[in-house]
């Protein structure tokens, strides 16, 4: 079967099905009043993100999705504040992602969960993800949540973190940067998304809470320090690609230039260690941009976690509505065919045929 790949698609390993609860009411904050039935209840959610080779696989095979790269669900390993329990919580996943994905090596690949609160185990447990157990690359939540209550938050762009993107750069496989909810912290009355909770999640708070991020890597001198390491951002690329303009006229500006981290600017870095992906934003005019400004070797098809029923409101994408997107898309075959598949087949070298 020759189809599309899609490269940011969750599942949920069985020991992490408890951790999943707590966040079930912003996953669906409209279905927690305690409703029974499957329709709403967090029961379902998990069944979807568990179901790897029954439901999920047939609703590849009827819609036309070729292959898709796993990964453990937001917000994963980076939930964890306990160094040791998120380690071990990576491990555990990173076991049983691998594990599912061997029984059907022609339909699935994994993504590794990483802890990061240690750059230096991060980076072993990558190297072993990547050596011994066939992963094609790794998969960060934005931040890493740490401290005795969970409120601090560690970002990846600092020097403490040169350790693992020495190692990316070696073992030559891609860091995919994916949304998270907001903590706890940040819901309490007074704050920000506390008084506001209907923005939370994609619609809005993901894009500008993991944009911040990924403006700070970029701009962070990682790139200078590590020329070969690649992420990847979802969602037509957080957004980013349409402020690219703005962001570099100002970052170029010679008040910031003389003292900027980075030898150079966004656009730069975009063009150059950062690939995007159409999860969860089936827009063509969108996409067409990104192609326009970053070029089509940069931008890749994905669905955004690959749900598969409409009748069941689970918080994530479907395969059918991404598919039936995708079968729309006006571009010229052969960009087409780069962003559907080839592209991916590239990057993170896949055992799949061009």
């Amino acid at each position: 079967m020759r189809g599309t790949i899609a490269i940011e698609e969750a599942i949920i390993d069985p020991a992490g099905v408890a951790s999943l609860s707590q966040w079930h009411n912003l996953l669906a904050p409209a279905l927690s009043g305690g409703a029974s039935t499957e329709t709403v209840t967090l029961t379902a959610h998990e069944k979807r993100l568990l179901d790897i080779h029954d439901l999920r696989l047939k609703s590849m095979d009827e819609h036309g999705v070729e292959y898709m790269l796993l990964s453990l669900t937001s917000p994963g390993v980076q939930c964890e504040p306990n160094p040791e329990k998120a380690e071990k919580m990576a491990t555990v996943a990173n076991n049983y992602l691998a594990g599912e994905a061997r029984k059907n090596t022609k339909r699935f690949g994994a993504l590794a969960a990483l802890s990061m609160h240690d750059p230096s185990q991060a980076a072993q447990e990558l190297r072993r993800c990547v050596k011994e157990l066939g992963m094609f690359g790794g998969l960060v939540n934005d931040y890493q949540s740490t401290g005795e209550d969970g409120g601090g938050k560690e970002y990846f762009d600092t020097a403490k973190y040169d350790p693992f993107w020495a190692m990316v750069q070696e073992l030559d496989v891609p860091i995919y940067f994916h949304p998270r909810y907001a903590i706890q912290q940040d819901l309490e009355p007074g704050t920000k998304y506390g008084d506001r909770k209907h923005l939370l999640g994609a619609g809005v708070q993901f894009h500008l809470d993991l944009s911040f991020h990924l403006y700070a890597v970029c701009s962070s001198g990682v790139f200078d320090r590590f020329p070969r390491v690649q992420i990847v951002a979802g969602h037509l690329g957080e957004n980013i690609p349409f402020n690219l303009w703005r962001a570099c006229h100002w970052y170029n500006n010679p008040n910031k230039k003389g003292s900027r981290p980075s030898k150079e600017d966004y656009k730069y870095y975009f063009t150059h260690n950062v690939h995007i992906t159409t999860s969860g934003n089936f827009s063509t005019p969108g996409l067409k941009f990104c192609i326009q400004e970053l070029g089509v070797e940069r931008c890749l098809f994905a669905i955004g976690k690959s749900q598969w029923n409409l009748a069941l409101h689970t918080p994530y994408e479907n395969v059918k509505e991404g598919q039936d997107w995708w079968k729309t898309v006006d571009l010229p075959a052969d960009q087409k065919e780069l962003v559907a598949r080839t592209n991916a087949i590239r990057l993170y070298k896949l055992p799949l045929e061009e």
